[in-house]
């Protein structure tokens, strides 16, 4: 055990974290994603969930979400340094490993099985995948819940997970939980439900 140990990332850390988002990146952009939003502009913020620009700019309702995957993410980096000891790698890479994670769900999720499922099982009937600058901040979003997770104590980040999931089900009627159940084991019941929001 290693109970000590610090998970935040130092300069090494970032630079890591930084180098392996910008390799996503390169794959996205060699995925033949749009790099913006292909409507041509850029917006700090999109809250129309059934628009042409959900996913493609800076931030959306899903980035709450992200912020969560930060916070699972350095949860399971928890279990792996602190509590299981993990030896092999340094704490230092943590995050670096996490936007690793993170940024293979986002070359998945562009992928067309996952886009095609997406428009077959869940209320997203137009998703057309992210934007490379979406999925370059949904990124930077997972690491801001990752670095969160680090510095508050697990109660304060477990109490914010519940409340970002419940803003966000009361605003959109969809959460990280019902995107989670809806991808994995669609339930019609809900989904007519999201839809007459």
């Amino acid at each position: 055990m290693m109970a000590g140990i610090s998970l935040r990332p130092g300069k090494a850390g970032w630079i890591a974290a930084i180098g392996v988002a910008l390799g996503i990146v390169v794959i996205l952009l060699g995925m033949a994603r749009p790099p913006i939003c292909p409507c041509g502009t850029i917006r700090l913020w999109q809250g129309v969930v059934e628009s042409a620009e959900n996913s493609q700019q800076i931030s959306d309702w899903y980035s709450f979400s992200h912020v969560i995957h930060g916070f699972l993410l350095y949860g399971a980096a928890h279990l792996l340094w602190r509590k299981m000891g993990l030896k092999a790698i340094s704490p230092q890479w943590a995050l670096a490993l996490a936007v690793l994670v993170e940024g293979s769900w986002e070359i998945l999720e562009n992928s067309p099985i996952i886009i095609d499922r997406y428009r077959a099982v869940t209320i997203s009937f137009g998703y057309s995948g992210d934007s490379v600058l979406n999925s370059f901040c949904d990124m930077a979003f997972m690491a801001f819940g990752f670095v969160f997770a680090s510095r508050a104590p697990a109660l304060v980040t477990a109490v914010v997970a519940v409340l970002f999931e419940l803003f966000t089900l009361a605003m959109i009627r969809d959460n990280l939980t019902l995107n989670v159940l809806m991808l994995a084991w669609p339930v019609e019941a809900v989904r007519q439900w999201q839809a007459a929001g």
